[in-house]
């Protein structure tokens, strides 16, 4: 009778790097057995009993034990099973190493082994954390409270779903016997210390701890944001690009004519019709943003733009000024009962004015692409169909364009002439100042007659 053995599935290969996570888990499995493995008992934990705990020089004896090694190699060899989270310290959880001592150690579930592939996602650590705050009463770690405060930034969207998660995983921890509930503590705190350590405990355990896994998993997240990015057809972002040159040729000055340059007041039917084309271009435009801002004075309605100038200010204003700015911006349109009080959801009311104790460029940002937003969708359509915007369609003058023949080129640009220096052109403002002051000045008669009696 023969004896067929199955042959490997060549799909199904297995990395290197898990196939020595295997070979540890078997160790580790070994350590375990209750007649062969370390030498473990009932140790108490300040005032708990912990079940099933080892101390540091009992692992490192049997490791010496059964792999005929070293204490050295043992200990290094220990210090790696702690590193990768198989072994975790029940005092001291900020060092992921094995003492030779009387430290006491546990094993870890296996359901926090590597080799069962559980992402560690940003939300499940925000709600470990938020848990522990809990818990903790907002005294957590430093580096903790430097991730709680990144994560709380990042996910706002969702962090009332965190924080409902970790009050009931934390009432559900309260129910629980008291070991049970330091054990499982312990266990989570030691995971999380692995897959999000402190910085300089990551620098530690770095050449211990071997990065591909964490490469995998930043790489799995890039491709995860890859696949739900927004996707546009080609066919249709082509369209928008020939709608857009479409739109702008006749307004591009290396394809359009020259045009001769008028006064300011007196804009051209090209320069109203690109106002047109959104609420940026006219906005860029200080005289159609005047045209503009007479509409809304109309319409009962310019407290929108001029909070969105005041943000302009303070963000392309000088340093020193900002607090005084930013000051009388929130009295003037933030605060309750403010005189040109502007409509904004709460959420972005709550961040700007929250932002504005400690007011920096860019504080105003939300606030500001909120009010943006809302002027582009109403008041801009319905300036357009005004009568302002038509009456300035009509007073805007259609110059001709300049039409200048290949010679007339060529002798304007050898009648050009070098453009003068800005600095140069600085230094005769002030001197031209300077003297201006000086002829303003009144005259001392006693200082000239002084200066007449030392000349003779």
């Amino acid at each position: 009778m023969t004896i067929r053995t199955a042959r490997p599935n060549r799909g199904q290969h297995v990395p290197p790097r898990m196939h020595c996570l295997k070979k540890l888990e078997a160790i580790v499995v070994e350590m375990q057995d209750p007649k062969n493995g370390v030498k473990n008992s009932v140790q108490k934990l300040n005032v708990t009993t912990i079940p099933h705990a080892a101390a540091g020089n009992d692992i490192i004896a049997w490791i010496n034990t059964k792999m005929k090694t070293t204490v050295e190699e043992a200990q290094v060899f220990g210090t790696m099973l702690v590193a990768y989270g198989y072994i975790y310290p029940l005092k001291n959880h900020n060092k992921l190493v094995m003492c030779n001592d009387s430290s006491l150690y546990r094993f870890q579930t296996p359901y926090f082994w590597p080799t069962q592939k559980w992402v560690p996602e940003d939300s499940d650590y925000a709600i470990y954390l938020a848990k522990r705050n809990i818990r903790k009463k907002g005294q957590l770690e430093p580096y903790e409270q430097t991730h709680y405060n990144h994560l709380h930034e990042w996910l706002n969207h969702k962090w009332e779903f965190i924080v409902m998660q970790a009050t009931e995983q934390y009432k559900a921890g309260r129910d629980r016997n008291k070991p049970d509930r330091v054990i499982f503590d312990c266990q989570e705190r030691a995971y999380w210390m692995v897959n999000r350590p402190p910085v300089s405990l990551w620098l530690f355990v770095r050449g211990l701890v071997c990065t591909h896994q964490w490469l995998l998993v930043k790489k799995n997240v890039f491709y995860q944001q890859a696949i739900m990015r927004s996707k546009v057809k080609s066919s249709v972002s082509l369209g928008a690009l020939v709608k857009y040159i479409t739109t702008y040729k006749n307004h591009d000055p290396f394809l359009a004519p020259c045009q001769p340059m008028l006064s300011p007041d007196a804009p051209t039917k090209m320069r109203v019709e690109r106002w047109s084309f959104s609420l940026f271009e006219l906005l860029t435009d200080l005289r159609g943003r005047d045209d503009f801002k007479i509409f809304l004075k109309k319409e009962f309605s310019g407290e929108n733009l001029a909070f969105w100038e005041a943000a302009e200010e303070l963000k392309w204003g000088t340093a020193s000024s900002m607090s005084t700015k930013a000051e009388t911006i929130f009295k003037t349109f933030l605060a309750p009962g403010a005189p040109r009080w502007i409509n904004i959801d709460g959420r972005t009311m709550g961040l700007t004015v929250k932002g504005l104790e400690h007011p920096h460029r860019y504080v105003l940002e939300a606030a500001q692409t909120h009010v943006f937003l809302l002027m582009k969708k109403d008041t801009f359509f319905r300036y357009l169909k005004s009568p302002t915007y038509k009456e300035i369609q009509k007073k805007a003058l259609s110059p001709e364009t300049h039409s200048f023949s290949p010679a007339q080129l060529q002798q304007n640009a050898q009648n050009r002439s070098p453009g003068i220096h800005p600095i140069i052109l600085w230094q005769q403002e002030e001197e031209e100042k300077a003297k201006a002051a000086a002829a303003s000045a009144p005259v001392d008669v006693k200082a000239v007659m002084s200066k007449i009696d030392r000349k003779k």
